[in-house]
C-alpha cells in the first residue's frame, strides 16, 4: 500500500488517528499522519480562543475574483495614468474593488505629484538644494517602476498596499 500523501512510496504504518497508510516521512513520533496534526492545532487554537470561530478569509482578495477583466483592467491601468483612475470612479456598476483600486491610484499619484513639488522647491534653495537634484532625476523611472508593479498587483487580483494611502482609503470606505 502507498503513502496517503505520497503516491509512489510504500507505508510503513497507519496513522493511530485515523488509520490511514503514511510513509516514514509523514508520521510524526506519535503516530500520527499530516492532517490529523493539522486538526488537533485548529481544535488546540479554537479552544485557546475560547471557541470562537476562526476568522474569515480577506474579502477583497474573493471579491478579486469576481471581477470582470474589464475592470481589473481598468484598475491596473489606473496605477501609471491618473486619469483611468477618475474613470474608474464613474464605473456603473459602484464594486468596493474598482472604488478602492481608482482612491489608492489617486492618492498614490497624488503623493507622487506632493513630494516632487517637495524636492522641487528643496532643489531651489541655493547650495543646499543640490543634492536634491539627483532624486528628482530618479523620481519619475522610480514611479513609473513602482506605479507598474502596483497595477501588475490590481490586475493578479493580489491586496495592493500602498503607504498611508491604503489606511487612509480604507477608512473612508469603511473596509
Amino acid at each position: 500500500m502507498d503513502c496517503y500523501y505520497h503516491s509512489a512510496v510504500p507505508a510503513v504504518a497507519r496513522c493511530t488517528d485515523c488509520g490511514r497508510g503514511v510513509c516514514g516521512y509523514c508520521r510524526d513520533q506519535a503516530g500520527l499522519c499530516p492532517g490529523c496534526r493539522l486538526a488537533a492545532r485548529i481544535e488546540n487554537r479554537a479552544a485557546l480562543r475560547g471557541g470562537r470561530a476562526a476568522p474569515q478569509p480577506d474579502v477583497r482578495r474573493a471579491t478579486a475574483a469576481a471581477v470582470s477583466p474589464e475592470s481589473r483592467a481598468l484598475a491596473a491601468l489606473g496605477y501609471p495614468f491618473w486619469p483611468i483612475a477618475l474613470l474608474g470612479l464613474l464605473d456603473a456598476r459602484r464594486s468596493p474593488y474598482m472604488r478602492r483600486h481608482a482612491w489608492q491610484a489617486l492618492g498614490f499619484n497624488a503623493g507622487l505629484y506632493v513630494f516632487w513639488l517637495l524636492l522641487n522647491a528643496i532643489a531651489s534653495i541655493p547650495f543646499l538644494g543640490w543634492p536634491a537634484y539627483p532624486m528628482l532625476v530618479l523620481m519619475f523611472p522610480f514611479a513609473f517602476v513602482v506605479s507598474v508593479i502596483f497595477g501588475i498587483r490590481a490586475w493578479h487580483g493580489d491586496d495592493v498596499r500602498v503607504p498611508i494611502v491604503s489606511d487612509w482609503v480604507d477608512k473612508r470606505l469603511g473596509m
